[in-house]
């Protein structure tokens, strides 16, 4: 498991020197979602990290199925050492002028405003109540895509991606599959969702798939690259 997560992450990094960009939004498959209809479970961002002279991954992660979570900064080699359902990577590139804007607010305190410690693996794209890991980063993107100074917490971070046409994930989950999950998960609630969606078994979320949908939306310029061991 570790030679194979190590072997994705060498790929990985000769696909980015190889593609001259600075920052791309790398997905992995953490776990089987294909009773969903979906492929990746998680996103990050990796960018070049001109001082330190190194690609690093930035992104946030559930503390080992607990109700909280964390951010990381860290290598490759670390990102694909978590024991994924498949050593599989998406890198979707967004144009220039998108990437310099996302590492520009790497650079500022945004990110850490962002991000809540509260988390739940299905919170609910319109509500600050909990955030999940792709929620982090799709509103940090907000952040950085909105007119300057016009995104500055998680409320107006959602806003935007509403007037922007942002469609998140719908989940179909039937009561008996929302009460396991709330029961014997802390990682996952509900109660953030509308009583009315949770009623009719619908449930929204960000997922990895919403947000490449959602940038390739906003950037006809931005390109996917598939990488598999």
């Amino acid at each position: 498991s570790v030679r194979k997560g190590l072997q994705l992450a060498i790929k990985t990094f000769q696909a980015r020197e190889a593609s001259g960009e600075r920052l791309a939004l790398i997905g992995r498959v953490g776990s089987d979602l294909s009773k969903h209809n979906l492929r990746y479970s998680h996103m990050a961002m990796v960018w070049r990290d001109h001082p330190k002279g190194r690609w690093g991954v930035v992104h946030m992660l559930n503390k080992c199925a607990t109700a909280t979570s964390a951010l990381y900064d860290e290598g490759l080699g670390n990102f694909f050492n978590d024991d994924p359902f498949a050593y599989e990577a998406l890198l979707l590139f967004p144009s220039s002028v998108y990437q310099e804007r996302v590492i520009e607010t790497l650079g500022t305190t945004l990110p850490a405003g962002m991000y809540h410690p509260g988390y739940s693996m299905v919170a609910y794209p319109w509500s600050t109540r909990y955030q999940n890991s792709n929620q982090w980063l799709l509103e940090v993107l907000a952040g950085a895509l909105a007119p300057e100074g016009s995104v500055l917490n998680r409320s107006q971070a959602q806003s935007w991606l509403k007037q922007s046409g942002y469609q998140p994930t719908l989940l179909h989950l039937g009561p008996l599959q929302r009460l396991g999950g709330r029961l014997f998960r802390a990682n996952i609630a509900f109660d953030d969702h509308p009583f009315e969606l949770r009623s009719s078994n619908r449930i929204y979320t960000v997922t990895v798939d919403s947000i490449a949908d959602f940038v390739r939306r906003l950037d006809p310029g931005a390109r996917t690259e598939v990488l598999r061991l």
